[in-house]
């Protein structure tokens, strides 16, 4: 895959030089950031304009692979901590640096949020189901393991999308954050 720089730089058909000469930039700098050194300051915006983009634009956002795995796998801290799913997570989240990173994060945690919002509803309504249906099983036990499940599921089919592809297979159809 190609170098930001190098696309924008194909894009306006410019040689490594006439980008140099035009940006006012040495060829040797040109030819760093081409190679994968990310431009910062003076030498970015002077890119930036040159190239007629946003600064943003010539940077490669990368995703913190490892940081959006131990994201995801924090979920599972609900089995210790209540709403832990939500709060770990979110720690983790607002610290990361990332865009990136932060926004695949704000993705499990909106499925996370969605999911404990489901299964508050369902074990506050379960014990008038349960007298209302007159069934003698305990649905609020029932309820409580499928949902557990359900989202260990979640956390795990992830956890094996993000090693395999690098992006999330359960997301939210809304964002929430």
């Amino acid at each position: 895959m190609k170098n930001k720089v190098q696309f924008h730089r194909n894009r306006n058909n410019l040689t490594q030089t006439e980008l140099a000469e035009k940006s006012g930039l040495s060829l040797r700098t040109i030819q760093r950031i081409e190679k994968g050194n990310t431009p910062k300051g003076f030498t970015l915006e002077s890119l930036a304009n040159t190239l007629k983009v946003k600064p943003e634009d010539l940077l490669n956002k990368k995703i913190d692979l490892e940081k959006i795995k131990i994201i995801n796998i924090s979920a599972l801290s609900f089995c210790i901590i209540p709403f832990g799913n939500i709060i770990l997570p979110a720690i983790l989240t607002f610290k990361s640096k990332n865009e990136k990173t932060k926004s695949l994060g704000k993705d499990i945690l909106s499925v996370q949020i969605i999911w404990s919002i489901i299964t508050s509803i369902s074990l506050v309504v379960s014990p008038f189901l349960q007298h209302w249906f007159q069934i003698n099983t305990p649905i609020l036990i029932i309820l409580l393991i499928v949902s557990i499940c359900i989202n260990v599921f979640i956390v795990f089919k992830n956890s094996i999308s993000l090693t395999n592809h690098s992006e999330l297979y359960i997301k939210p159809n809304i964002k929430l954050l």
